[in-house]
């Protein structure tokens, strides 16, 4: 078992044993950053910024292939995001956190899958993220001090802007997600592609834009944040120790019926970029 952490908006580093900053490739190119790897509790840890040290990588601009494909090559199982979110709800209030069980894509331009034409798949993502790696970072966010609100849908938007009141209250009151974020997609999906098991930790930072009279800013989002980021880390720090339930829903064998393209049509050069995501089936 190998845990994974891709840290969002603030989360930039975690204190690990033996810490160390790794330079990566992948066939998709390289990842927001260098990752940091060593050990906690005795178990194995690569942690990767989201954005990059210092905030350098704009949502829509995230190599998420390549943060994934770092991540899966350096032997990563469980994986495990932690990102701010605007909330939908009075009881999801700011310093709370919403482990995530829906997403819901608005993303454009995004690439959105390891495969393509020459060698095609289709993976199941009625369930975007791990229930049982969920409950275990639920558990930890608690253990860390927080309030943590299970079973949320995350709406995915393109940003880099803020939602129109508009969005915000369609979102909210016809579609009935719960946070919003700019983050989550493609990764859940490349996740499930790379037979990882994933789990994601929503922060709320603020109530984004549907409440009479709020808007977001980033003002009001980095006085939020400080503690969130506090938070984020005290609850990774707990995680090795709660990770090992069995997986309901097979994550770390999504591709056994996935792949279409029957072998003697597959484009050997895309099939040699996928070994890294995709051996296991390939």
């Amino acid at each position: 078992m190998h845990l994974g952490l891709i840290g969002g908006s603030g989360l930039y580093d975690l204190p690990l044993e033996g810490a160390a900053w790794e330079a990566r490739d992948t066939p998709w190119g390289a990842p927001s950053d260098a990752v940091l790897t060593g050990r906690l509790g005795g178990l194995p840890v690569s942690f990767l910024p989201r954005h990059g040290r210092g905030h350098r990588v704009a949502p829509g601009d995230i190599p998420a292939r390549a943060n994934v494909a770092a991540l899966k090559g350096l032997g990563v199982t469980h994986l495990v995001s932690i990102s701010a979110v605007g909330s939908f709800r009075e009881a999801l209030a700011p310093g709370h956190v919403v482990a995530v069980a829906q997403v819901v894509d608005r993303t454009v331009g995004r690439p959105a899958s390891f495969f393509g034409t020459g060698c095609v798949a289709h993976v199941s993502l009625a369930d975007p993220t791990c229930p049982a790696l969920t409950a275990a970072a639920a558990r930890a966010a608690r253990e860390a001090g927080a309030v943590v609100h299970e079973g949320g849908t995350y709406l995915c938007m393109e940003g880099p802007q803020f939602s129109t009141r508009a969005e915000s209250r369609l979102w909210r009151e016809s579609w009935g997600c719960d946070v919003v974020g700019m983050t989550l997609m493609p990764e859940a999906r490349l996740a499930r592609e790379a037979e990882m098991h994933y789990a994601a930790l929503a922060l709320v930072t603020d109530y984004d834009a549907w409440r009479e009279g709020e808007a977001v800013d980033v003002g009001a989002v980095m006085a939020v944040l400080a503690a969130n980021v506090r938070r984020g880390r005290e609850t990774a720090l707990r995680l090795p120790g709660l990770l090992g339930a069995p997986c309901p829903i097979g994550c770390d064998r999504a591709l056994d019926h996935a792949v279409m393209t029957a072998k003697d049509a597959r484009d050997p050069a895309l099939v040699e970029r996928l070994r890294l995501v995709a051996g296991r089936v390939l």
